[in-house]
C-alpha cells in the first residue's frame, strides 16, 4: 500500500499519479487534499508520513508546488526517509542507497510525463543492501533515538 499526500499546489499531479497507479494495479490511500482549495501541506504530508512510519503502507508519495515543504515535514516523522526527487537517477540513487520510503515531488516543478518515470524508477528499484549503505542507514536511524 503506498500513502500519497499533497496539497493544493500538488493536487493535479496526485491525480494523475493516482491514474497512473490504478493503472498499474498498485494499492494506494489517499490521505488529501481533496481539492484545489488553498490548503496547508503540513496536514497532509504529516499524515502521509505517519501512514509510512506506522507499517500502514510500505511507501508514500508527497507533493507540494516545489516538494520542498512536503519533504520537510515528512522527514520529520520518525522513520520515514522522503527525498525529493527532480529526475530519475536520483529517484534510482535514493533507493538504493539511502533505502528512502517515500518520494516527493514539485508539481509546479516537473511536468506529469517526468515525474511518471520518477515515480516508477522509485517503486521499481530496491535497496542494494551494502553494508556501507545499511551502516549509514543505521547512523541515521539512530539520530532519530
Amino acid at each position: 500500500m503506498i500513502a500519497i499526500g499533497s496539497d493544493h499546489g500538488g493536487y493535479d499531479l496526485k491525480q494523475a499519479i493516482m491514474k497512473h497507479l490504478d493503472e498499474r494495479g498498485l494499492e494506494y490511500k489517499d490521505f488529501g487534499t481533496y481539492s484545489k482549495d488553498s490548503c496547508d501541506y503540513p496536514i497532509f504530508g504529516e499524515a502521509a508520513a505517519k501512514a509510512v512510519s506506522s507499517g500502514e503502507c510500505d511507501r508514500g508519495i508527497v507533493i507540494c508546488t516545489t516538494g520542498i515543504g512536503i519533504s520537510i515535514v515528512a522527514n520529520k516523522v520518525k522513520g520515514v526517509r522522503c527525498a525529493l526527487c527532480s529526475d530519475t537517477l536520483s529517484a534510482r540513487m535514493t533507493r538504493e542507497h539511502n533505502d528512502a520510503n517515500m518520494l516527493a515531488l514539485g508539481g509546479g516543478m516537473v511536468g506529469e510525463n517526468l515525474a511518471i518515470d520518477i515515480l516508477d524508477t522509485f517503486l521499481d528499484t530496491k535497496f542494494s543492501e551494502l553494508e556501507k549503505h545499511s551502516r549509514r542507514i543505521g547512523l541515521i536511524t539512530k539520530m532519530e533515538e
